[in-house]
């Protein structure tokens, strides 16, 4: 599987990533550590723990390297949360909504993160 591919697949933005990292390898380079990246279940546990201030910072966290990666999708549904919970806002989701969105980013990302766990497989 190519880069390209790999982004296909996964529904980044490869464009927006070349626009950070101008060279395939260091896309390639910083792609693969999203696979030990944690913020995703840094946030999932904190929504299990009803964290608010730990669901902001994961979110924010996941929405940030996500977009470094254009990985625009995931960091879209992460600042959602982000927004949702940070400190001084309102929050406008119901419980019942949060729940969904939380579970739509987990399915997401663990389908992102096995395609990338794939390419990773394929490169050494």
């Amino acid at each position: 599987m190519t880069l390209q591919e790999l982004y296909s697949v996964i529904g980044g933005d490869y464009d927006a990533a070349k626009r950070i990292l101008p060279m395939d390898k260091l896309i390639s380079k910083f792609i693969v550590r999203l696979l030990s990246e944690d913020s995703c279940d840094r946030l999932i546990k904190a929504a299990a723990e009803n964290d608010s201030k730990g669901m902001f910072e994961a979110a924010h966290s996941m929405k940030g390297v996500c977009a470094n990666l254009g990985l625009l999708s995931l960091s879209s549904m992460a600042s959602e949360v982000a927004e949702e919970f940070r400190p001084g806002k309102s929050r406008t989701m119901s419980d019942e909504a949060l729940s969904a969105h939380l579970e739509s980013l987990k399915e997401k990302h663990a389908a992102a993160m096995a395609a990338i766990r794939q390419f990773a497989d394929e490169q050494a």
